[in-house]
């Protein structure tokens, strides 16, 4: 399967990609901006995840985004991570104006007045209460994060360090931090569905063109996470249902070429229950409840983590003891052939499964362009397919170290 697209730039450096799907009645309008929460300042995380929220609660013009688009078919969500805001729409492809009006109005500015701010920081301040503090395990990104990086922007997650940077965030510096980012040249339009690239062109062109660049951001080099050359570890007792270990280790890029064998490695070790650490620790020594393995993927330098829930009166020295054995192992013996070919064809069908649908397309391709060519989307299976066992074995020795390791334990409080 090749993903087409067709690339322009308009007059005030938006980026339009344009992905024509003819199969489909239905058009995905995807808008990529180039912030997340690296690029926030430290007193004041949380900023770009709270602008996720914002953006969704009106502008001048436009007092209800939702029920505007609602009215038109469409329906719209989004997401921030470390690295990105992606706002996204599916839509009829007849009503596709709808949704270019409604991107580019709050292109614009959103609605920043006290009371669309109050009720928006209220909203995120129970979602950090709720998903980060008031339930088991939630926690685990705050404590970790800071633990793998020391430098980085990457040591706190989306939601920010506290709570109370979200709660003390003032008129001034969100308006800064939106003039600064959200902008044309700093964002990429995707549009894939039944739709030729000339028309494409021309409506985005009617409804982006007139929006001002805007001040493009200094964007000095993020610093670079020195090598970790002793173990980092840390304990908490908390109030969760069992005992639990997570161990991660700093990565490549999304863009290096060593991405696609941390990739591979991580589906070896966890690639459903054929994965060696579920059968060995789950199935065989019943060590673990549970076990997984996966990385974050971030543009810069990511995450590589394994966790898993101890079985009920399981040490956690004796549990910690037998993962190490299972990564040594991976450190000293190749995946057999059959390991390797299952995790290469389960990779291909999830591919090809994933960018089915146009609205998928639209947000990979907007990603695969940030990263400097959203061509480089049709690579990938041929990349992961490209990978041996030697490559595994050999960046596993060189990375998965004690040494290397962040280490968070989670100990659950005793009865006794």
């Amino acid at each position: 399967m090749i993903i087409n697209t067709s690339k322009y730039t308009l007059d005030n450096g938006l980026k339009l990609l344009v992905h024509t799907d003819t199969s489909t009645p239905l058009a995905a309008v995807n808008i990529l901006y180039n912030v997340g929460s690296k690029n926030e300042h430290p007193d004041m995380t949380g900023s770009a995840h709270l602008f996720e929220h914002l953006m969704f609660g009106g502008t001048g013009a436009v007092r209800d985004f939702d029920r505007s688009l609602q009215l038109a078919g469409g329906e719209s969500n989004a997401f921030t991570n470390t690295d990105i805001t992606n706002y996204y729409i599916t839509i009829p492809v007849s009503n596709i104006e709808t949704a270019l009006w409604l991107e580019s109005d709050r292109m614009k500015g959103p609605d920043l007045s006290d009371k669309s701010l109050t009720v928006q920081k209220k909203v995120v301040a129970e979602e950090f209460r709720q998903r980060y503090l008031n339930q088991p395990y939630g926690d685990v990104m705050l404590n970790l994060r800071p633990l793998v990086y020391k430098v980085h922007p990457y040591r706190w997650p989306t939601i920010g360090i506290d709570i109370s940077h979200i709660e003390k965030a003032d008129h001034e510096r969100l308006r800064e931090f939106f003039t600064t980012y959200y902008h044309p040249e700093n964002a990429i339009l995707t549009i894939a569905g039944n739709i030729k690239p000339e028309k494409a062109l021309r409506l985005a062109n009617k409804w982006f063109g007139s929006i001002s660049p805007g001040a493009s951001p200094a964007k000095p080099g993020l610093p670079g996470e020195p090598v970790k050359k002793e173990p980092e570890r840390l304990s908490l007792t908390r109030d969760v249902p069992a005992d639990a270990i997570y161990k991660a280790w700093v990565i490549c890029k999304r863009s290096d070429y060593e991405f696609h064998t941390f990739d591979a490695l991580t589906d070896i070790l966890a690639g459903g229950e054929s994965g060696r650490l579920y059968a060995s620790l789950v199935r065989d020594k019943r060590v673990f409840s549970e076990i997984n393995a996966f990385i974050t993927g971030e543009l810069d330098n990511g995450m590589l983590l394994i966790y898993g829930r101890i079985s009920d009166k399981v040490a956690i020295e004796t549990a910690e003891e037998a993962l190490e054995e299972e990564i040594e192992r991976l450190r000293k013996e190749p995946p057999s052939p059959r390991e390797l070919q299952k995790v290469k064809n389960r990779f291909e069908s999830s591919f090809h499964l994933s960018h089915a649908g146009v609205l998928h397309k639209a947000t990979a391709l907007s990603l695969f362009e940030l990263m400097g060519d959203a061509m480089k989307i049709n690579e990938e299976v041929s990349s992961y397919s490209s990978v041996t066992a030697e490559m595994i074995t050999e960046t596993a020795d060189k990375i998965l170290t004690e040494e290397s390791a962040s280490t968070l334990l989670y100990r659950k409080i005793s009865n006794d």
